[in-house]
This record gives C-alpha cells, structure tokens and sequence, in this order.
C-alpha cells in the first residue's frame, strides 16, 4: 500500500472517530443548549455535562475529553482557577471560555489566553434572541472541530523552516515537539516573488489564535510602525476589540486604539478594527481615513478582512503588504488575491505555528503567497522589506 493511500486511510479513521466534549456551565439552559448542538454533529459527542469546574477537575481522568468549553463565572471553582487545573491534568486539552460581553470577562478571557486557552467565546446576553443564539451556535461549532482536530494529528514541519519557539505559542509549539509519524509527501505551494514596489502600508488579518500572534509580532516590528501605517482586523466581538487594542499598546511601546471613522491614517499608530463593525480605508484628499460600516457579515465575520485588504487597493494600489495570520475560515484569501493583482504581497503563518491552519492554509493554497513562515521569522521578514529589502 502506498504511503499517499494509507495517510487516506488513516485520515478517515480519526474523522469516524467523534470529537469528545465536555460542556461546563452553571447555567442549566446554557448547558443543554449546548450538548443538543454539539449532539446534532455527526463528528463530535458530548463527553459530560457538568456544572462547575471544581466537577470538570475531580471528574477529568474519567471523562477523558479532547475539548471543553468552559465558563468563566461558576460557584465552587470558577472557569479561571479550574483551567490551569485541568490543563495540568491534561495537557492538550483544547478549552474554549465562555462569556458574557463584559469588560471583566474579556479580560478574563485575555488572561485565560495566557495561561493555555486555546479560544473563547462571547455568549448572547439572551438565547431568546434568534440571530444572537444561531451566530453563537455557528461559532462553537466551528471552534470545536477547528481546534479539536488539530488535537487529533500532530503539527506538519514547515518544508523548510523550523517550528516557532515564541513563548506565547508553547501550547502550538507542543504539537510540533512530539514525535512525528513517517513524512508524507505533500504538495509544494507556490510561491509569489515579492513586489518590487516598496510597500507603503502593513495590513493584517487575524482569527483564532490571532490575539497570542498579533501581540508577539507587534513587540518586534517596530521600526515598522514607526514609519508606516499598520491596521488590523481580528475576529473579534466588541469589548474585546477595546482590550486587544490595550494589549497590543502594551506589547509594541506604541500607539494602538479601535479605528474611529472618518480619523487620518498616519504612521507610527495601530488601528484595529472595531467589533461589530468592518473597517476600510479611503482617500480624503491628499491623506487616507477610515471608514467603519454596519453592513451584514463577509465571510461570517464582522469585522472581516477581506473588506479592509481590497479597498486598500484604491489607496495604496502596489504598495500594500498583507500579512494573514492563524484562523478559521479563509477570511482574506480573496483580499489578498486582489492585492497581489494589483502588484502588492501577501505573507501567511506557516501550518505548524498556527493554531487554526485555515486563513493562512486558504491564502497559501490559494498560490498567493510570496512567503509562509513561522511567526517567529515573520517580523525579522517585515523589517527587512519595509527597510528596502525585495525578497
């Protein structure tokens, strides 16, 4: 039997075999809401449903789930001192928070992050509220088979590159440090040349994963904000968006705030997109502005990427870089194809360090990419080009 034909194989297996998750919440209707979702997928199961997290600790062994998603406020043993808990109990157990849009629960969330979450999620304030309940179904759902697969095989190498060893992205980096099963030939993405006009403007997408990435990349890029504009779009629900922007200040030494609309572009700031709202640039005379909308989602999301990378076009023609970085989705696959029609480049996280392979895998698949590399060479990279460097 072929190599090729037995990683097919191997590959159905593990999809027959249902994702295992455990449901940990206070709140009753939320819990069943949840395991009749998770219920109705033909690839996942739910493992247990339970009410606290001191239960989800003393009950884990047996349990022996591949995600949990896990709410913040709980009595006995909230979300945040349970997950070091179970994360110590087992270490590659995928947690996704659950929360309210509260300004302390998204920076709850921000902390869980940090200590080994590998996502979270905003709950509606009401599951009464139809198009709040579907987007939070839409949403787990997601989350739960995007990173719970990535659980279930080991992280590709990089053809040529090694692995990222950036601190805030051990958890990835745990996958890529296990032994790995005989290599697997795989296709060779093409690669772009980089543009030979000098870009004018660093842009950004960003989904699951993105928070961790965006606030190493930015601690090392820069000379790069200090010269020229940088605007990013993350997934990400409103009040979040406002901490991210908190954090990403914090980490690059610079200015960084949500976008407002109508404001002047300039350099030396970062401007992230808004939750709830899509962010786009246009020529105010002889200068750039924002333009923030409530149109409907582009590619599920609001704000999306694809819209801040393709009207960029109009303002920055040949002179754009857009860097997308892990998520779900492919969300910036189509911007980016504009861009590089237009004469700019596109760089994309490599596999390994990503936590969701989707943005960067569609951006790469797609032939559009000068470069795919680990998060750790991408700042040296962007330095470089910004300094003058055209490969």
């Amino acid at each position: 039997m072929s190599i090729a034909l037995t990683s097919v194989l191997t590959s159905n297996a593990v999809r027959q075999d249902p994702l295992r998750v455990m449901v940990v919440d206070d709140s009753v209707v939320i819990r069943g809401l949840i395991s009749r979702w998770i219920g109705s997928e033909p690839d996942m199961m739910v493992a247990a449903s339970l009410r606290t997290g001191l239960d989800a600790v003393n009950q884990l062994e047996r349990i022996n789930p591949d995600v949990a998603v896990l709410d913040i406020e709980m009595p006995e043993l909230d979300g945040i001192s349970a997950l070091p808990r179970l994360l110590a109990k087992k270490r590659n157990l995928i947690i996704i928070m659950a929360s309210t849009l509260t300004r302390r629960n998204a920076e709850i969330s921000f902390k869980a992050l940090s200590l080994g979450a590998s996502d979270y999620i905003p709950k509606p304030e009401s599951t009464r509220e139809a198009s709040a309940a579907e987007i939070f179904h839409h949403d787990l759902i997601q989350k739960i088979r995007s990173l719970g697969a990535k659980v279930r095989r080991p992280a590709p190498a990089s053809p040529s590159l090694a692995p990222s060893s950036t601190p805030a992205f051990e958890r990835s980096r745990e996958f890529s440090l296990r032994p790995q099963p005989a290599p697997v030939a795989q296709p060779q993405l093409i690669r772009r040349a980089f543009s030979t006009h000098a870009p004018r403007a660093l842009l950004i997408g960003s989904s699951t994963g993105g928070p961790q990435a965006l606030m190493t990349l930015v601690a090392d890029i820069g000379p790069v904000i200090d010269r020229f504009p940088v605007l990013i779009t993350q997934h990400m629900p409103p009040t979040f968006t406002t901490i991210l922007a908190e954090h990403l200040a914090r980490s690059s030494h610079r200015p960084a705030h949500e976008a407002i609309d109508g404001e002047i572009v300039r350099a030396g700031t970062i401007y992230l997109a808004p939750g709830g709202r899509h962010m786009r640039v246009v020529r105010h005379g002889a200068e750039v502005a924002i333009a923030l909308d409530d149109g409907p989602p582009v590619n599920f999301c609001k704000p999306a990427v694809d819209p801040l990378f393709t009207s960029a076009i109009d303002v920055w023609q040949s002179g754009i870089l857009a860097l997308v970085l892990t998520g779900m989705g492919s969300d910036g696959m189509r911007g980016g194809k504009d861009i590089v029609t237009a004469g700019g480049s596109v760089i994309a996280q490599d596999e390994a360090t990503s936590v969701v392979w989707g943005m960067p895998g569609a951006a790469a698949n797609a032939g559009i990419c000068a470069a795919v590399l680990p998060l750790n060479q991408i700042a040296p990279k962007l330095v470089r080009l910004f300094s003058g460097d055209r490969s």
